[in-house]
C-alpha cells in the first residue's frame, strides 16, 4: 500500500498523480476534460498565484464554493503553498461563514458568486461589511483577499482569471521549492465542526495523517486507476474533499464533480460518463433505487459504494446488489476530530455486517467502548466510544479547554457517540452523546441550532431534537417557550430560521410549550422530548 513515506505531503501527491497518471483523465467538469498532467499545471499556476498574492506557510486559507473543477484547482493550490485549508459549508448564511472566517483568521478567501440563487459575495457583505478592519470586508480585519471563482466580481475583490495573472512571475522552481518545504506534520486543513457548546470548533489534521487515512481508504474499498468517481459528496465535507480529491490522486481515478444533489442529474452522470464509483449517504442511494425512470439509464458502469453517516437497511444493501448488480458495498464512520475515518467494513463481509454495523477500526487505530467512568464494557453493552491512533486529529484550532475535553493525555479521543462493539470487533452506532443528529448526510447540531432560535426577539427558551424523516433520515422539531404577549407562530419561527440558518439546520416542525423539562441541574431532559414524537 502507498503512503505518506512515499508522497510526503499533499504537494507530492499532486506532482506525483501529475507524473504518474498523466494523459488520464482527471476531472470531467460538463464538456470540460482535464488531464491529471494538466490538473498538475493548472495548481502550480493557482500555486503560485498564491505565493505573488503573499501566502506564507501556516497561513489560513478558506474556501466557500460548490463541487467544482475550480474548488480543486484553488483549494490544492492553496495547500501546496503551504497555507492550511478552511472549507466553508456551503449551506452556511453569511454570518456563518463570517465566524468561522474570524475564529480561523483566514488570510485569503476563494468564494463562489451565486449559487443555489444566493450571492454569496452579498451575503458575507450583509455580515461582515462594517467595522474596522483594513481589508475588502472589515468586519473581518486579517482577511486581506477574497477571490471570486468566476469572471465577474466587486471593485474591491478580485476574479480568478486577476488572481492567477498575479501568479506569471513565480516560476516552478519557487512553488516546487515551497512545496518541498512543507513536512508530513505540517497542518494541512481545518475541519469547522459543532459541539455541545454551539460554537463550530476547527479539528486541526496533518499532511501525514490525511495521506495515510485516504491510502487506508483506498486500500480498504478497492478504488482504483481507471475508475470513474462522481463526487457528489460536498468538497467542504471530509468525505467529499479526502474521501473524493484525495483518493483519487492517489489511484489515478477520473474526477466528476456534481455541485448540487439531483437523482436526476447523478442518473446522467453515471450512464453518460460509465460512472463506477459513487460514494454518499444511503439517502442518495435510495432515491437512486426508488426513481420512476431508473431503468431508462444504463447503471451497469458502477461497481463501487461506500456509505454511512446514519442507519443503512439491509433492504437497501441487498438492492444494490442484486438490482443494480454492484460488487462492492461497503459502509464506514468516522468524525472530523479522527480525519473522517475510524472504521470500516471489508470487501467480502456479509451483507448484515454491512448493514447492521460500519464495520471495524482501520489499521493502526484502536476503538473502544467504554462505560461513564472510562472501563472498558463487554462486547454487546453500549458505552462512549473512543478511538486513538495516527487519524486522531493534533487538537482544536488555538482552543486548549476544549481538546483537553475529549483527547486524555494518552491519546484517546473521547467521540461523543454512544457504540457497541461485537465480538469481531464490527462497530455499531446507537446514539449520540452530543445529540447530533443527521439530516440527509449533513450533521446538525441541536446546541448550534438551539443558540441561533435563541436570537430570535420571541423566543424565551428553546430545545431541538433530531426526529425521523422518511426522505431525509432525521430532522429538527423544535420545542420553544414563547415570551409573554407574543403571537410567534410555527410557521413564522420556520420562515425566520430559513434566513438566519443552513436549510439543514433549520427545524421542519415547532411545538410550543409552557416550559422545558429541565432535571435537578437544570439541563434540558431531552429524552422527555422524544418520547412526546
Amino acid at each position: 500500500m502507498r503512503g505518506d513515506l512515499e508522497w510526503g505531503s499533499i504537494p507530492g501527491l499532486v506532482r506525483a498523480a501529475a507524473e504518474r497518471y498523466g494523459d488520464a483523465e482527471a476531472v470531467v467538469e460538463g464538456r470540460t476534460r482535464v488531464s491529471y498532467a494538466e490538473l498538475g499545471a493548472r495548481v502550480e499556476r493557482a500555486t503560485a498565484a498564491c505565493l505573488a498574492n503573499g501566502v506564507r506557510l501556516g497561513d489560513r486559507v478558506a474556501i466557500w464554493a460548490p463541487n467544482t473543477l475550480d474548488w480543486i484547482v484553488s483549494a490544492l493550490g492553496a495547500v501546496c503553498a503551504g497555507a492550511v485549508l478552511v472549507p466553508l459549508n456551503t449551506r452556511f448564511k453569511g454570518a456563518e461563514a463570517a465566524y468561522v472566517l474570524s475564529r480561523s483568521r483566514a488570510k485569503l478567501l476563494f468564494v463562489t458568486g451565486t449559487f443555489l440563487g444566493t450571492s454569496y459575495v452579498a451575503s458575507l457583505r450583509r455580515a461582515a461589511g462594517e467595522g474596522d478592519g483594513p481589508g475588502p470586508l472589515p468586519g473581518l480585519p486579517h482577511l486581506e483577499q477574497v477571490v471570486v471563482l468566476s469572471d465577474d466580481a466587486p471593485a474591491d475583490f478580485r476574479t480568478w482569471k486577476d488572481f492567477l495573472a498575479g501568479g506569471e512571475g513565480v516560476g516552478p522552481a519557487e512553488t516546487r521549492a515551497r512545496g518541498e518545504g512543507i513536512s508530513g506534520s505540517s497542518p494541512s486543513d481545518i475541519v469547522f465542526t459543532s459541539g455541545t457548546t454551539g460554537r463550530p470548533k476547527g479539528a486541526v489534521i496533518t499532511h501525514a495523517q490525511t495521506l495515510r487515512a485516504y491510502a487506508v481508504w483506498c486500500e480498504l474499498s478497492g478504488l482504483r486507476e481507471g475508475d470513474r468517481y462522481l463526487i457528489v459528496n460536498p468538497f467542504f465535507h471530509t468525505f467529499g474533499y479526502k474521501a473524493g480529491i484525495v483518493a483519487c490522486l492517489m489511484r489515478g481515478a477520473t474526477m466528476i464533480p456534481q455541485p448540487v444533489f439531483s437523482v436526476d442529474t447523478v442518473l446522467a452522470n453515471v450512464a453518460a460518463e460509465r460512472v463506477s464509483v459513487l460514494p454518499g449517504p444511503p439517502t442518495l442511494h435510495q432515491s437512486l433505487l426508488d426513481h420512476p425512470s431508473r431503468d431508462a439509464y444504463d447503471l451497469s458502469a458502477l461497481r463501487l459504494v461506500v456509505t454511512g453517516a446514519a442507519v443503512v437497511p439491509l433492504r437497501l444493501v441487498e438492492r444494490l446488489r442484486t438490482e443494480l448488480r454492484i460488487g462492492t458495498v461497503l459502509t464506514a464512520y468516522g468524525l472530523s476530530e479522527a480525519s473522517g475515518i475510524v472504521t470500516m467494513c471489508r470487501r467480502g463481509d456479509a451483507p448484515p455486517v454491512i448493514a447492521a454495523t460500519s464495520g471495524r477500526a482501520i489499521p493502526g487505530t484502536e476503538v473502544r467502548v467504554v462505560d461513564a467512568s472510562g472501563t472498558a464494557v463487554a462486547p454487546g453493552s453500549p458505552g462512549e466510544i473512543l478511538v486513538r491512533g495516527f487519524n486522531v486529529m493534533r487538537g482544536y484550532f488555538e482552543d486548549g479547554p476544549a481538546t483537553d475535553a475529549v483527547l486524555s493525555p494518552d491519546g484517546w479521543l473521547r467521540t461523543g457517540d454512544v457504540g457497541v462493539l461485537d465480538h469481531d470487533g464490527n462497530l455499531r452506532i446507537t446514539d449520540r452523546i452530543k445529540d447530533m443528529f443527521i439530516v440527509g448526510g449533513f450533521n446538525a447540531y441541536p446546541a448550534e441550532i438551539e443558540q441561533l432560535l435563541g436570537l430570535h426577539p420571541d423566543v424565551a427558551d428553546v430545545a431541538v431534537i433530531g426526529v425521523p424523516d422518511p426522505r431525509l433520515g432525521e430532522v429538527g422539531k423544535a420545542y420553544v417557550v414563547r415570551r409573554p404577549t407574543t403571537t410567534l407562530t410555527a410557521d413564522d419561527l420556520i420562515a425566520w430560521s430559513r434566513r438566519e440558518m443552513a436549510n439543514y439546520k433549520v427545524p421542519r416542525t415547532v411545538e410550543f410549550v409552557h416550559e422545558l423539562p429541565r432535571n435537578a441541574g437544570g439541563k434540558v431532559v431531552k429524552g422527555e422530548l422524544r418520547a412526546r414524537t
